[in-house]
């Protein structure tokens, strides 16, 4: 896991969301109610209870019209992330760099007063929820005790995790998408018009493997045997379909309005999240 050092940096970050929120209790972000922020949204009309400091006293004087300045709120963002810790995530690190992910985007979301809740396939348990920089602690501390294992049913969880009460927010997927159904997970995700992140993470070992002759390989979920024959010829035809694959996986994001963002297992995530994912606008 990411150094407590690592993590404490991570907090002065904020997620970037593209849409406006409607939150449970005042946070860091822009906000489809009107609040009481210092950026000035509209005028309506006054009200019995309003508070007299917000009349407009130029429109008084000109209009003799009662009328209050509304500013724009500022709300929680909701983070409902999932991690996949399925059999293929327990091969080449690939779990401990989704495990920095999701602890990383934690420390963003929490120190900035964001609701998160952790959702593990293919665990069948209700989500975890944290909230607070206490919460940073309890989300390490909950990764640490998970064993990757099992198959991944991706879109089931996808529902899931979208039937959830409260506002639609953020949708965070981190996963290698070694599952049959991930196009279909994929297009389920912005079903609720939240903001959708598609962490991929990939492991050079599987990209470009380096395996030759006669063997059998076992499906690390499903435990079926497939007898290869692997020849020079047949590994450069693996590489091209393993490269068009992860273009099509990026591509299906985009289109369905998602970011995209891809993670390789000697990755520096803080280095990620700090320079490149701040670059793209995720987090600012």
């Amino acid at each position: 896991m990411l150094s407590t050092a690592a993590l404490a940096r991570l907090e002065r970050l904020q997620l970037v969301t593209a849409r406006r929120l409607a939150g449970d209790i005042a946070g860091e972000h822009r906000s489809t109610r009107h609040g009481s922020s210092l950026d000035f949204a509209d005028f309506r009309e006054y009200v019995p209870g309003d508070d007299s400091r917000r009349i407009d006293l130029h429109q008084l004087a000109r209009l003799d019209v009662l009328r209050v300045k509304v500013y724009e709120g500022i709300d929680d963002l909701t983070v409902r992330m999932i991690l996949d810790a399925s059999g293929s995530m327990a091969f080449h690190a690939k779990f401990t760099a989704a495990t920095d992910v999701v602890g990383g985007i934690a420390a963003v979301a929490l120190a900035n007063g964001d609701a998160m809740s952790l959702t593990t396939l293919p665990d069948a348990a209700p989500p975890r929820r944290f909230r607070g920089r206490d919460g940073v602690r309890a989300l390490v501390d909950h990764l640490a005790r998970i064993e990757p294992g099992g198959p991944s049913p991706f879109v089931d969880t996808a529902r899931a995790v979208l039937s959830q009460r409260g506002p639609a927010g953020m949708v965070v997927v981190v996963s290698d998408l070694l599952a049959p159904e991930w196009r279909e997970a994929i297009s389920t995700l912005p079903m609720r018009g939240a903001d959708v992140l598609v962490v991929h993470v990939m492991a050079d070992e599987e990209a470009r493997p380096e395996l030759v002759g006669d063997l059998a390989l076992v499906d690390s979920e499903t435990g079926q045997r497939v007898p290869v024959s692997l020849t020079p010829e047949r590994l450069q035809q693996y590489r091209e379909r393993h490269a068009a694959w992860r273009d099509e996986v990026r591509s299906r994001v985009l289109q369905v309005g998602g970011r995209y963002l891809p993670v390789h297992t000697g990755d520096d995530v803080e280095d990620l999240l700090v320079r490149s994912w701040r670059r793209i606008g995720v987090v600012r």
